[in-house]
C-alpha cells in the first residue's frame, strides 16, 4: 500500500512538472510595467513634492510663532599700579565674574497683503493638478512601451519562425538540385543557386535571431523581467467609430491638454500675484522677554520681564522698476501659456489624424498581404511542379519561395504595425491608463498624499498617516 501511495505521489508530481507554463499575456506585460516602472516611482515623489509645495502655501497664510534662548557668563581679572596722594606706588588688583540668560517668545502674523498668500496658495494647487497631469503623461508612456514591446517579441518571434521555416526548406531544395545534378538533370550553376540561397536564408534567420534578442531586452526594460511563453495579443480596445470622434476625446481628456490648462490658471494667478506685490502689508507682532543677570554682590543682580506688541505697515516705493518688470514679465508669460496651449491642442489633433491615417495604412496593407500571400502561394506550387518535370530552374523556384515568405513576413509586420497603432490612438485621446484598461490592480492615489498634508499637518498621528502612504507608493 505505501509503495503503491509512493509510485501515485511520484506520478502526479510529475504530471504537475510537466504541465506547460501559463502563457504571459498582455494584460501581464501591462501590469508588470506598471509596478516596475522607475519613472512611475519618480514622478510620484515628484508630484510629493509638488504637494508639499501646497502645504508650505498653506503655513504662510498661519502665525509664525519663535523663541529664543541665550545664556553667558564673562569674568575679567586685572592688576596694576596706582599712586597716593602721598606720592606712594601702591599695587592694586581687581576680579569680576558676571552671568546672564534671557529668554523671548514672539509671534508674528501677516494681517493683510492683498491677496498675495492666498494667491500663491492657489498657484501651489494649480501646480499640484498639473504635476498629476504629468504624472498620467508618464503612465501612458510607460503602458505604451509595454504594448510595443510584447507586440515585437511576438513579431520577432514569427519572423523567426519564418526564417527557420525558409532554412529547412531551402535545406530541402539544395539536396533536389544535388540529386538532380548527380542524374544529369541540371548543372552544378543550379545547385550553387541553392547553396548561395541557403546561405542568404542562414545569414538572414540570424539577423532576425538578433532582432529577438533586441526586442527581448526592449521588453525587460518595460516591464522588469525577460519574456517567457506569450500568449496571443487579445482583441484590440475601442477607439471611437471616427477620427472626429476621437478627436473630440482627446481635447477633453489628454493630459497634456489638462497639463497646459492648468499653466495658462498658474500664469493667470502670477499676474495677479504681480499686482499685489505692488501693495502694502500689514502685520501683527508680539513677544515677550525675560533675563536674569548675576554679578558678585546681591545689589548687582537683576531681573528683568518684558513684552511689546506692534503693527507693522510696509510697502516699497522704489525697487529700481523691478516691480514693474515683473507685472510685465508676468503678462508676457500669460500670453505664451496661452498660447502653448491652443499649439498643444493643435498637435494632438494632428496626431490623432496622424495615427488614424496610418491605421488605415496599415489595414489596407494586411489586405494586400494577404492576396499577394495567396498570388504568391499559388506561383510558388506552380514554379515548384514546373521545376520537377524540368520547365524550370532551381532559381525560379528559390524566387518564388522568396516572394511567398516576404509576403508573410509583411502581413505579419502589418498585423503588428496596425495592432500597435490602435494602442497609440488610445494614448493620443490620453485613454491609456491602467484604470480605463481594467487590469484590476491597485494604482496609486495622487489625491492621497495631498489630503493628508494638505493642511500642513506636523502631529504624530497625521505623521503615522503619511508613513503609511508613502510606504504603499513605493510598494
Amino acid at each position: 500500500m505505501r509503495n503503491w501511495l509512493k509510485v501515485v505521489t511520484i506520478s502526479v508530481a510529475a504530471a504537475v512538472t510537466t504541465l506547460p507554463a501559463k502563457a504571459e499575456t498582455l494584460a501581464d506585460a501591462l501590469i508588470a510595467a506598471y509596478r516596475n516602472s522607475n519613472l512611475m516611482a519618480q514622478n510620484q515623489a515628484v508630484l510629493r513634492a509638488a504637494d508639499e509645495d501646497a502645504a508650505i502655501a498653506m503655513a504662510s497664510l498661519r502665525p509664525v510663532v519663535a523663541y529664543a534662548v541665550r545664556a553667558g557668563s564673562s569674568y575679567s581679572d586685572s592688576s596694576g599700579y596706582t599712586s597716593n596722594v602721598l606720592g606712594q606706588v601702591l599695587p592694586v588688583s581687581s576680579w569680576s565674574k558676571n552671568f546672564s540668560a534671557s529668554f523671548e517668545l514672539s509671534v508674528t502674523l501677516t494681517l493683510m497683503d492683498f491677496g498675495r498668500r492666498a494667491i500663491s496658495l492657489e498657484i501651489a494647487r494649480e501646480n499640484v493638478m498639473a504635476t498629476r497631469q504629468a504624472l498620467v503623461s508618464v503612465e501612458q508612456d510607460v503602458l505604451l512601451a509595454a504594448v510595443r514591446a510584447y507586440v515585437q517579441v511576438r513579431l520577432q518571434g514569427e519572423i523567426v519562425a519564418l526564417r527557420q521555416s525558409n532554412v529547412r526548406l531551402i535545406t530541402q531544395e539544395l539536396r533536389a538540385a544535388e540529386d538532380r545534378f548527380e542524374v544529369g538533370e541540371i548543372t552544378r550553376t543550379d545547385v550553387s543557386i541553392a547553396e548561395a540561397a541557403l546561405a542568404a536564408s542562414r545569414a538572414n534567420l540570424a539577423a532576425a535571431e538578433g532582432d529577438l534578442k533586441v526586442a527581448r531586452e526592449t521588453y525587460k526594460a518595460a516591464t522588469g523581467a525577460y519574456p517567457g511563453r506569450l500568449a496571443a495579443l487579445p482583441k484590440s480596445p475601442a477607439i471611437g467609430r471616427s477620427m472626429e470622434e476621437a478627436r473630440k476625446v482627446a481635447v477633453s481628456t489628454h493630459p497634456t491638454i489638462r497639463q497646459s490648462q492648468h499653466s495658462v490658471k498658474v500664469s493667470d494667478l502670477n499676474v495677479a500675484l504681480a499686482e499685489a506685490a505692488m501693495k502694502p502689508t500689514l502685520g501683527l507682532s508680539a513677544g515677550v522677554s525675560a533675563s536674569r543677570s548675576e554679578a558678585p554682590g546681591l545689589r548687582n543682580d537683576s531681573d528683568t520681564l518684558g513684552g511689546s506688541v506692534s503693527l507693522n505697515l510696509n510697502q516699497t516705493i522704489y525697487a529700481g522698476g523691478s516691480l514693474s518688470a515683473q507685472y510685465r514679465r508676468a503678462v508676457a508669460q500669460k500670453e505664451a501659456s496661452r498660447s502653448a496651449l491652443r499649439q498643444t491642442v493643435v498637435q494632438i489633433e494632428q496626431n490623432i489624424g496622424t495615427l488614424w491615417a496610418m491605421l488605415d495604412v496599415y489595414s489596407a496593407s494586411i489586405e494586400a498581404s494577404r492576396q499577394q500571400i495567396v498570388a504568391a502561394q499559388a506561383a510558388f506550387d506552380g514554379v515548384r511542379e514546373e521545376a520537377a518535370l524540368g520547365a524550370r530552374t532551381t532559381l525560379d523556384v528559390l524566387d518564388a519561395e522568396q516572394d511567398l515568405l516576404n509576403a508573410r513576413a509583411s502581413r505579419l509586420e502589418a498585423e503588428a504595425n496596425r495592432y500597435y497603432g490602435i494602442y497609440q490612438i488610445l494614448a493620443g485621446m490620453g485613454l491609456l491608463t491602467a484604470e480605463h484598461l481594467n487590469l484590476g490592480i491597485p494604482t496609486y492615489d495622487p489625491a492621497a498624499y495631498y489630503n493628508a498634508v494638505k493642511n500642513a499637518p506636523t502631529t504624530s498621528v497625521q505623521g503615522k498617516k503619511l508613513d503609511r502612504i508613502l510606504k504603499r507608493g513605493n510598494n
